[in-house]
């Protein structure tokens, strides 16, 4: 006789108190093995895809798509170990006996590799739609095909109205990105503007008559976006460090003309291309086995300033479900070549949204490269519970007084904000000109190798 086990929402990483069901992967009636994702669910940290530690028929699902749960309260219910008379021949028994589930929450740590979804079909029950055209349903089409598309732009369409078929992405492949969708939100609320500011000129009923809204083209005049998952965590973070931590910001503007050069030479001679993040975090790391009070944090119960031996680099990476702060493990101890590697892996993990809670947490100091923006200063907020942030501008031509002359030179901003309980002016100070000096003479980091 078959046992129905409940599988609860597991904990997720460190400090997740719940996740939000973006998209299930599974209906009632599917056969789903150990290990096999069930649903996809965004938390503050991450999107994940949890996978069932039980095999056999699932039986009940909790929470419709954009439902909120916490961590420990049911997902569903599955069915295992024993006989269905339901089963259409050739159709193997579920592979997990009760209390044999593999106990694993986070795809990738499962037993093995989850094999394609099998469908129970009962005789004259249609087939089930695929992910494609499920997703295409969720998107708001009536019919059609839509291209597969991120469940947040999915959701985004859905509440405002949008028909996502008669769009075309501005991403890989013509994918349709969150930016597309804001855009078209955007360019409908100013046609609609458009169409009220002519019925102004009309006679009074017919100026009555255009404000009125048809079925189908009407657009709100004020869109609400719920700040939760990511961005709701990003602003809960902020905040925090705002409230919590008395930060300083200084500046200092250096000629990066030398180091420009210096990786031009490297990547002339041969092997993987070196970035321009890469070496600056080497910079940093640097910069920090001199200075190692900004690589810590403040215990405010315990009244202590903790200071970290490792650097564990965080980068500022901006993707369409928000900012993020992907974490480079053991930064001090890679050079160049392997920071360029780590970089890249976890800037298309973030973009991908598949990063786990452990790639999202631990970070001891942070560098923020909002030069990508073309925007030459800032001053970062600190992320919370570090005690320093780097900020990078562009890196630009400009007038530059070198060897005594007027030169131009690539000349790039350089910030630090830092936790003034954890160091003085002073201290902040050498750091950031030590920065400044690597960049402006690479050579100076030969001390530190």
């Amino acid at each position: 006789m078959a046992q129905v086990l409940e599988f609860k929402l597991p904990d997720l990483g460190e400090g997740l108190t719940g996740a939000e069901i973006v998209r299930w992967l599974v209906e009632v009636g599917d056969v789903v093995t150990v290990d096999q994702p069930v649903v996809e669910v965004e938390t503050a940290k991450a999107m994940v895809d949890v996978p069932c530690p039980y095999g056999g028929v699932v039986t009940a699902r909790f929470g419709e798509e954009g439902t909120e749960l916490p961590v420990g309260s049911p997902l569903l219910t599955v069915a295992v170990g024993g006989p269905d008379a339901d089963r259409p021949p050739g159709e193997d028994r579920p592979s997990a006996a009760p209390g044999e589930g593999s106990g694993n929450v986070l795809v990738g740590y499962g037993t093995s590799e989850a094999p394609a979804r099998r469908r129970r079909v009962r005789p004259g029950q249609p087939v089930s739609a695929t992910p494609a055209t499920r997703t295409a349903s969720a998107a708001g089409a009536m019919d059609g095909p839509v291209p597969v598309i991120s469940p947040l732009v999915r959701r985004l369409a859905r509440q405002n109205g949008l028909d996502l078929r008669a769009m075309t992405g501005s991403g890989p492949e013509g994918l349709i990105l969150r930016a597309d969708v804001e855009h078209a939100l955007r360019a409908a609320g100013a046609q609609q503007g458009r169409k009220g500011r002519t019925a102004v000129t009309e006679p009074h009923a017919r100026a009555a008559q255009a404000h009125t809204p048809t079925a189908g083209t009407a657009v709100p005049d004020v869109v609400r976006v719920p700040l939760k998952g990511i961005r709701g965590a990003v602003a809960d973070k902020l905040s925090r460090s705002r409230t919590e931590i008395p930060d300083a910001t200084c500046w200092v503007d250096a000629d990066a003309t030398e180091l420009m050069r210096a990786r031009a030479a490297m990547n002339a001679s041969g092997g993987p291309k070196i970035s321009v993040l890469a070496l600056l975090a080497r910079i940093c790391t640097a910069a920090l086995a001199r200075f190692p009070e900004l690589n810590s944090s403040v215990d405010r119960e315990a009244g202590e300033i903790v200071r970290y031996a490792a650097v564990h680099l965080g980068f500022a990476a901006q993707t369409e479900r928000g900012l993020v702060v992907p974490v480079v493990r053991d930064a001090h101890t890679r050079d160049a070549e392997s920071l360029t590697a780590e970089f890249a892996r976890l800037t298309e993990a973030a973009r991908s949204g598949t990063l786990t809670p452990a790639e999202l947490t631990g970070g001891t100091f942070t560098l923020n490269n909002y030069g990508v923006f073309g925007v030459d200063g800032s001053t970062p907020i600190i992320n919370h519970p570090e005690a320093a942030m780097l900020g990078v501008g562009r890196i630009v031509p400009k007038p530059w007084v070198h060897g005594g002359e007027l030169a131009v030179r690539q000349v790039v901003q350089l910030s630090l904000t830092f936790d003034h309980r954890v160091c003085d002016g002073g201290t902040a100070g050498g750091f950031l000109r030590h920065v400044a000096d690597c960049v402006e003479q690479p050579a100076v980091l030969l001390r530190t190798l």
